[in-house]
């Protein structure tokens, strides 16, 4: 468990794991708390090494500076920030425990799923991927907002994953044991790979 799962009043437990074809690795995320929730954002730098990485930090430091604004403004951020990198692609998840909200979207082919709580009676769901590059070409921007209560499990993985990975979560486990799974399991060896957990713990 992530020493953010861990504090008092935290509004999620997360854990991450990834691989890299070389020393700097293009793929980046990003979990964060503000005022009113938390942000979760995995990035990948088109490509791998030095460069994609450096457009994975970029985007990095923009949301580091602006965790509470709303996904879609976060994005365009993230674009005018990356003009002069190659760009990269991600998927954002805003909780708003307030609300018992969750809002995402994203531009490009990170997956990103919503498995339920076992106890939960709604059904898992997966954002919509949208072409384009951040930093290069954005499509029509669109987020969407779903219910989330606690248990539920955010999993986004880079494209170095196997789009198939849903196969090896157990609930029973801790964030950074599905992550771990994860990329274990389904990592293609072909490209840098990342994955991050986050398990929604409700309103402090």
């Amino acid at each position: 468990m992530s020493a953010l799962g861990r504090e008092p009043g935290a509004v999620l437990e997360w854990g991450w794991a990834g691989s890299s074809l070389e020393e700097e690795s293009g793929d980046l995320h990003v979990v964060v708390t503000f005022p009113d929730g938390a942000l979760v954002c995995l990035i990948d730098g088109l490509g791998h090494g030095h460069e994609a990485a450096e457009a994975s930090r970029a985007a990095e430091e923009v949301l580091l500076e602006h965790p509470g604004e709303e996904v879609l403004a976060l994005i365009e951020r993230c674009h005018l920030a990356l003009r002069k990198t190659r760009g990269a692609v991600m998927s954002l998840a805003s909780f708003r425990p307030l609300e018992s909200t969750m809002w995402w979207g994203g531009v490009g082919n990170v997956d990103c799923l919503l498995l339920r709580a076992p106890t939960s009676t709604s059904k898992g769901e997966a954002l919509a991927l949208r072409g384009g590059v951040v930093g290069y070409q954005l499509p029509v921007l669109r987020a969407s907002s779903v219910a989330v209560s606690p248990g539920d499990i955010l999993v986004m993985a880079t494209d170095g994953v196997s789009s198939v990975f849903s196969s090896a979560i157990s609930q029973e486990d801790s964030a950074q044991e599905i992550a771990e799974s994860v990329i274990a399991r389904f990592t293609k060896g072909t490209d840098d790979a990342r994955v991050v957990v986050a398990r929604y713990l409700g309103a402090p």
